[in-house]
């Protein structure tokens, strides 16, 4: 007999509750987390996939990407959270070190995107499906590193200390008044399914998945892999973002500038990649931990 794990604060009522009344905000935005989410499920092993169908609560009908976003949807309700969705990085330097930047404002090392990809790994590793007791609520879990692999994969998540990774650079996408930081999680996103896609996510995800299996098959071991046999790997992926941050997100990019289809169709690719990495990665970490 499978039980699901109950959150000490009823998980799975609670989030019936936070999903129907809680804006959806942050993030790669919902879209971003949905691609991501449904990349990675599709990409499962057959014991990961049966571990988070048995994870899942009921109502989500073994639809990972349906809760993808709920990490963002609770940080107003679980505050302690809000500082696991980034990573400060110094100033101009374009580089990431865990032991230097992945700490809250207090200074306690750890509390970051990376140490929290590292934690509910960890925590997932001790699922088993014939167990009645679980040390750890394995449903948050798996929400919150499914949530945070993607968080970890956005570049400016990754960003400058000073303007909170793009959040105070304000800037004009087109004829809209935003910041930076909303550019890279929803404008590009959104923007590319409306003109490509027929405002249909399911079509970006396809083809995102096409050109994993047919444009990008010579780098999915690589994607994939960790060094020292670990189950995570998320200090290379924030190395990554940081480097993704200053080459295309911050770069040509003043206050008050105005980004339109020069930056959208520049940036375009780099943020499909971003995606396709973070899916792949995302269901490759999950099939570690539980499969």
């Amino acid at each position: 007999m499978v039980v699901k794990r109950e959150a000490p604060f009823l998980l799975c009522s609670f989030l019936l509750i936070v999903i129907s009344v809680v804006p959806l905000v942050n993030g790669w935005g919902r879209n971003g987390h949905f691609i991501i989410c449904r990349i990675a499920q599709a990409r499962l092993n057959q014991k990961a996939a049966s571990a988070v169908k048995d994870l899942l609560p009921d109502y989500a009908d073994n639809n990972l990407a349906s809760l993808c976003s709920w990490a963002d949807e609770i940080k107003s309700r679980l505050r302690w959270s809000s500082p696991l969705h980034y990573v400060d990085t110094p100033d101009f330097q374009c580089s990431y070190a865990y032991d230097r930047d992945c700490k809250n404002a207090a200074g306690e090392k750890g509390v970051c995107v990376a140490g929290a990809i590292r934690n509910y790994t960890a925590q997932l590793r001790s699922y088993s499906a014939s167990s009645f007791e679980a040390q750890y609520n394995l449903t948050e879990a798996l929400l919150f590193l499914s949530h945070f692999v993607g968080d970890i994969h956005q570049p400016l998540h990754v960003g400058f200390t000073t303007d909170k990774g793009g959040n105070t650079i304000d800037v004009n996408w087109y004829t809209w008044k935003t910041v930076l930081h909303h550019v890279w999680d929803d404008n590009i996103i959104d923007t590319a399914i409306e003109r490509f896609y027929q405002s249909d996510v399911e079509s970006l995800v396809n083809a995102i998945a096409r050109n994993i299996t047919e444009g990008w098959t010579s780098q999915i071991n690589t994607w994939e892999r960790c060094n020292y046999n670990t189950t995570s790997c998320p200090d290379g992926y924030a190395s990554e973002s940081i480097t993704a941050a200053c080459n295309w997100a911050y770069k040509g990019v003043d206050e008050g500038s105005t980004l339109d289809d020069d930056y959208f169709l520049s940036r375009l690719p780099p943020i499909y990649l971003r995606l396709a990495e973070a899916g792949v990665r995302l269901a490759a970490t999950l099939n570690r931990a539980l499969g």
